[in-house]
């Protein structure tokens, strides 16, 4: 089964872009726009992979990923910050937060899927779907 990956992005043209590269690649992409719809979808499936946005409205990424991590179905499913905040430290922060990668914008949407294949290739345990 193709892998389901968690976006979540407030800006419409970054979703728009990733989902057109990661669905070309074979995977299925569900959307959210800030972090309250992040949480909800989250609690509600089981994705193979988290991509999530630093700079949210409402809940930043920093306490989304704190969230996930407490999330007992979420164990073992890498978590990437997907973001333009390439200021130094931001990196640092985001890993030391709960990420398991950190992807910067503007996405180079050559190297994107390979990138998602290696965080999908290193998770801890498959869900069994």
């Amino acid at each position: 089964m193709r892998a389901l990956i968690l976006y979540i992005e407030d800006n419409f043209e970054n979703r728009l872009l990733v989902r057109r590269i990661l669905e070309a690649e074979g995977y299925r992409v569900v959307e959210a726009e800030d972090g309250p719809r992040g949480l909800e979808l989250a609690r509600s499936m089981h994705p193979d992979l988290i991509l999530v946005d630093l700079h949210l409205p409402d809940i930043d990424g920093y306490e989304l990923v704190r969230r996930f991590k407490q999330m007992p179905h979420l164990q073992g499913i890498p978590i990437v910050a997907l973001t333009a905040d390439v200021i130094r430290g931001t990196r640092e922060r985001a890993l030391a937060t709960g990420c398991d990668g950190y992807i910067p914008k503007p996405i180079d949407v050559d190297a994107l899927p390979e990138q998602i294949a290696a965080f999908l290739k290193n998770r801890e345990a498959p869900h069994g779907r």
